[in-house]
């Protein structure tokens, strides 16, 4: 594995303000946003990840007002796709129109060159548009008659897609989907925030502020970059995924008949990314298990294909997951834990017992 050592001009306290940076973005954000503490922690941590959220949850939950917000806070250009059947690509990324006055053709750019995209309900698109945008987020760029233009940096997709509908809309291949580093559900609000809404929203809604510049964010995101990783905390993060193929090795036998399919090496990788940026966020220059634990749902959810006879003994993905968090061991990694391995200024790696959360 590649050395992840912080760059040595690094130091604490630069982590400690980038941490201070992010924690005055989640709070001008939490301003706008009532609740959905769970998606806009999750939206963030895609962002300073580099990698893309597919949010899915009824209409009416913010989704659309989270990342609006979002955008504001960092000061990136944000785009809005509303996502129809009628869409074509060239309704995205562009095409080639034609100057009468210079007699010759042009590229008029479309609209996914922004910082912040939002893919509104993406499942209400064919596959070839869907297919389109997916290419722009893992190429980071368009080519349009054999010219090619990046998109700007940092570059953020959020896919929203309406779970409750069936017609008129296609469903997100499992092979497009693994695209997303993260899926996030977005839950109706509670008694308590639904009072908080209408309190709120009943005068001049609070707006966002931007405390984050482009150039302090692309910072982050390499600060992400150079968080530590220790083996014992990679090894975690494979068995975590390893145990979605092979349930049977990791004592998951009971579900091996629930699973066709398990998560790809991109979820280990997601993983990792997901958890540096977490672990930045909590003011580490270095990633624990318990960080690999806590984004584990989001990041593994949608990777994971369920088989027939899961569905027909309504086994969901979310039980599945709870049951592999639970049983695949977690090392504790801290200093703390072995007296003599601190003494010397090593790193202890325990193995916790099965079902025994990581210690953070």
């Amino acid at each position: 594995m590649t050395d992840t050592t912080p760059a040595p001009d690094r130091s604490d306290v630069g982590y400690r303000r980038d941490a201070e940076l992010l924690e005055d973005a989640l709070f001008q954000v939490k301003r706008v946003v009532v609740g959905q503490d769970r998606l806009v922690e999750r939206a963030l941590l895609c962002l300073i990840a580099g990698g893309h959220c597919l949010i899915e949850g009824v209409p009416g939950l913010a989704k659309t007002l989270t990342v609006k917000a979002l955008a504001q806070v960092v000061g990136g250009e944000f785009a809005r796709l509303q996502f129809t059947p009628d869409l074509v690509p060239a309704d995205l990324v562009g095409t080639r129109v034609w100057r009468p006055s210079q007699e010759s053709f042009d590229i008029e750019w479309g609209p996914v060159f922004a910082n912040v995209v939002l893919a509104d309900e993406i499942n209400r698109a064919p596959a070839k548009v869907q297919s389109a945008l997916l290419e722009v987020m893992a190429e980071r760029h368009v080519s349009i008659a054999g010219q090619t233009r990046a998109v700007p940096d940092p570059f953020l997709v959020l896919a929203t897609q309406n779970p409750i509908e069936s017609e008129g809309v296609y469903a997100l291949p499992e092979a497009q989907r693994d695209r997303f580093l993260m899926h996030v559900l977005v839950p109706q609000p509670t008694y308590e925030e639904e009072n908080a809404i209408a309190r709120r929203m009943s005068g001049t809604p609070p707006q966002a502020t931007q405390v984050v510049t482009l150039d302090q964010l692309r910072t982050i995101q390499r600060s992400a970059q150079d968080v530590f990783v220790h083996h014992a905390v990679q090894d975690y993060a494979v068995r975590l995924v390893m145990a979605t193929r092979d349930p049977e090795r990791f004592g998951l036998a009971q579900h091996a008949a629930y699973l066709s399919l398990g998560a790809s090496p991109r979820g280990t990788l997601g993983l990792i990314a997901a958890g540096r940026a977490l672990a930045l966020l909590r003011g580490r220059r270095f990633l624990v298990p318990q960080d690999v634990y806590d984004v584990a749902p989001e990041v593994l959810r949608h990777r994971l294909l369920l088989s027939y006879e899961a569905l027909a003994q309504d086994v969901t993905v979310e039980t599945l997951l709870r049951e592999i968090l639970e049983t695949v061991p977690a090392p504790r990694v801290a200093p703390h834990q072995d007296p003599s391995a601190a003494a010397h200024g090593e790193t202890a790696v325990l193995a916790t017992a099965p079902g025994e959360r990581a210690a953070g």
